[in-house]
């Protein structure tokens, strides 16, 4: 049986046409009450509204129903991999968005500085977001360990973000988290997760028990929280599933080493949604699809932050007749999960999504918002749908069979 990616290699055709992907990260919100309005909907988006009514919205489930996702299968479903099938742990990601060359073997994990109370619970899971001057020199303190045969390489990514490489032979990845990803419990030993990863599984547990020790004096980072082991995969490229010249613009190591994994040309931008325009600016005529990335509404989610939320939405807002000034033929603004700050993480909601082009019949929409996008053509669609909609919308798709 034919998959859709197969499908999309079959039917996918070249053209100068252009299609920009908008992803504000963390998207999707709840009501701060029960008669009340989500960020979006509290938001004045006037711009997105205008396109809303123009255009065709919807909701998208970016795994499945009932599913939270994390960053990386949200963005995958997106891109038209089915999280389910192409799974890809949090590590590779961060190693491959800070230019890391991560060799075959190699296992690389996603961290956390932390801070631990006085009886070794987990009291601040990003210890109190220190700056990433203060990551830097912490990590110097664990760079470099050799446990077994294995060197670990430590570095600083942003904030309270680390990186961790076990360079050695003989290594798994089938490896449990060692973030509980809670308050007020300690951190988890790390266990196998497959026969013969007891091994690595007690390397890293060392790497954590000299972490602790070493960092003991530093609080409020004074413990590490690592998840997400894994290889380097080898996934089929955009450009042989689409044929598009792709480009990724995102100021955030872990949105571009993703875009890396499936083949993206990876732009260097600055960290704000204006310099990411100004790079979109200046490449606009070398590639015909942008996956531009915004991430500060998924932090002020977690941040529990309603308000800071609504302004990154209304800035992006701000920002959009800039983008719609150099006409692409298709615009998609959507999320990859929902944050609703009302609950300070990652939710299972289904997120607004937004397509703009001249081919769309318009929803009339008066809003582009959760209860709106119920309305709207699109429908609850899965993820995986969106590309082979921007595709058809870009012209850039085939007829199929006779």
């Amino acid at each position: 049986m034919q998959t859709g990616l197969e499908l999309m290699k079959e039917l996918s055709i070249t053209s100068p046409a252009k299609i920009v992907l908008v992803v504000i990260d963390g998207l999707g919100g709840l009501p701060r009450d029960s008669f009340g309005k989500t960020e979006l909907e509290t938001a004045n988006t006037p711009n997105m509204n205008k396109l809303a009514s123009l255009g065709n919205c919807g909701l998208i489930q970016t795994v499945g129903t009932g599913i939270t996702p994390g960053s990386a299968p949200g963005h995958l479903g997106l891109f038209g991999y089915d999280p389910l099938v192409f799974t890809i742990g949090r590590g590779v990601l961060e190693a491959l968005g800070m230019d890391f060359d991560l060799a075959p073997g190699e296992i690389a994990a996603r961290g956390n500085f932390c801070t631990l109370d006085d009886n070794g619970m987990i009291s601040d899971r990003r210890a109190g977001r220190i700056s990433t001057e203060v990551g830097k020199q912490l990590c110097k303190l664990l760079d470099g360990m050799e446990i077994d045969g294995v060197k670990v390489i430590v570095q600083a990514v942003k904030e309270h973000r680390l990186v961790a490489v076990f360079r050695g032979e003989g290594l798994r990845d089938e490896l449990s988290d060692a973030d509980p990803q809670q308050t007020g419990v300690p951190p988890k030993a790390v266990s196998a997760l497959a026969p013969g990863a007891e091994r690595t599984a007690g390397i890293v547990n060392q790497f954590l028990t000299q972490a602790r020790l070493r960092l003991a004096a530093h609080h409020p980072a004074n413990m590490v929280l690592l998840r997400g082991f894994s290889k380097k995969p080898d996934f089929l490229r955009v450009a042989d599933i689409y044929k598009l010249k792709a480009a990724a613009i995102a100021s955030y190591p872990m949105y571009r080493g993703l875009a890396k994994v499936v083949g993206m040309a990876v732009l260097t931008t600055g960290p704000t949604l204006s310099d990411e325009l100004a790079t979109l600016e200046q490449n606009y005529t070398k590639y015909d699809f942008f996956f531009i990335h915004v991430k500060a509404a998924d932090a002020a989610g977690e941040d529990g932050d309603f308000k800071r939320k609504v302004s990154v939405i209304e800035d992006a807002d701000k920002a959009l007749p800039r983008l719609l000034a150099l006409k692409p033929e298709v615009l998609v603004i959507t999320g990859d999960h929902s944050t609703p700050a009302a609950m300070a993480a990652h939710s299972w909601h289904p997120v607004p999504c937004l397509l703009h082009s001249r081919w769309c019949r318009p929803d009339r929409l008066i809003k582009f918002g959760e209860s709106e996008c119920r309305k709207g053509s699109l429908g609850l669609m899965p993820a995986t749908s969106l590309m082979p909609l921007a595709m058809a919308h870009a012209l850039k798709l085939t007829k199929f069979g006779a």
